[in-house]
């Protein structure tokens, strides 16, 4: 790779306000999440700011966008729909890939299909890599040099859980996947919701096969891991063949305010190219400097 190839990635977008909160769609997980937003959550995600985030990403003139999930709230067919638009704004599904979150796959009445289903043109196989079915996981876009591998690990959870699992199936398609693309060469940039490794969140918040992932990852390699899920900047190392493999998360894109360890809405910019057959990565994170504040960088750091 010549040039180095530009991937924006962005989180936790949890888009309002909550939408079609019908009767049909009531029971005891939406109603306590409603409370919980109500209570706190509505003031810190605002769509301004989502919005301002999103328009200070295209003007880097990414050549991808990948979304890591929680574009919803409550898992409502009107959030989807509300999601979706805003998805079109950022780009053709050429252009941008997404993953679910534990708020989009939210509880089993009107959960992950809806959510699948609509949003469905963004999680599709390249057409060198088109298998059996419309929508399944892991899927695979390939982007010149770079193959983003995405990943599934919202499932419905009782109230107060909201943990992950990818399961077996996927878990030996993912590492069959990056096996695979490695030996053809590829950047392989896995996409997922939940922090994938063990001990990045509590049980009740976790992947619930993480130890299963990070040995996948240590067999079959990658080159960058992205996911979101806790709102707060974060990067660990797994190894591969002696190389690390960074594994980076990402706060949420649409926070007004910072709370509790979370901070302000913010994004990474990532720019990866292969320089004497090694990949280098530069990781440049760009969000509000104050609530009332611009877009700035706040960091940057090679990986």
């Amino acid at each position: 790779m010549t040039d180095s190839f530009t991937l924006v990635h962005l989180s936790d977008v949890h888009l309002g306000p909550i939408s079609g909160f019908h009767p049909r769609y009531w029971n005891v997980k939406r109603a306590l999440g409603y409370i919980n937003w109500q209570r706190g959550r509505v003031r810190v995600h605002q769509r301004r700011v989502a919005d301002r985030i999103a328009a200070d990403a295209l003007r880097q003139a990414p050549d991808h966008i990948a979304v890591t999930g929680d574009l919803a709230n409550l898992g409502l067919p009107g959030e989807y729909a509300a999601a979706y638009a805003w998805l079109q704004a950022l780009g053709d599904p050429e252009r941008v890939s997404v993953v679910p979150g534990n708020h989009d796959i939210y509880t089993g009445r009107l959960g992950g299909a809806s959510c699948l289903q609509t949003w469905a043109p963004y999680m599709q196989n390249s057409e060198s890599w088109r298998e059996a079915e419309p929508v399944r996981f892991p899927f695979v876009q390939i982007k010149r040099e770079v193959a983003l591998i995405g990943l599934n690990s919202a499932v419905p959870t009782p109230p107060f859980v909201a943990s992950g699992r990818l399961g077996d199936a996927q878990l030996a398609q993912f590492e069959a996947a990056l096996a695979r693309l490695g030996d053809a060469g590829f950047i392989r940039v896995v996409l997922i919701h939940h922090p994938p490794l063990p001990g990045q969140a509590p049980w009740r918040r976790g992947l619930q096969d993480a130890a299963a992932f990070a040995d996948v990852l240590e067999r079959a390699g990658a080159e960058l891991v992205l996911h979101g899920h806790n709102h707060r900047d974060m990067l660990e190392w797994r190894t591969h063949a002696g190389r690390g493999v960074p594994v980076l998360g990402v706060a949420s894109a649409s926070a007004a305010h910072a709370h509790k360890s979370e901070p302000l809405a913010r994004y990474n910019l990532l720019r990866l190219r292969r320089e004497d057959g090694v990949v280098r990565i530069h990781c440049e994170t760009r969000g509000l400097s104050s609530p009332d504040g611009e877009i700035v960088t706040l960091d940057r750091r090679d990986l």
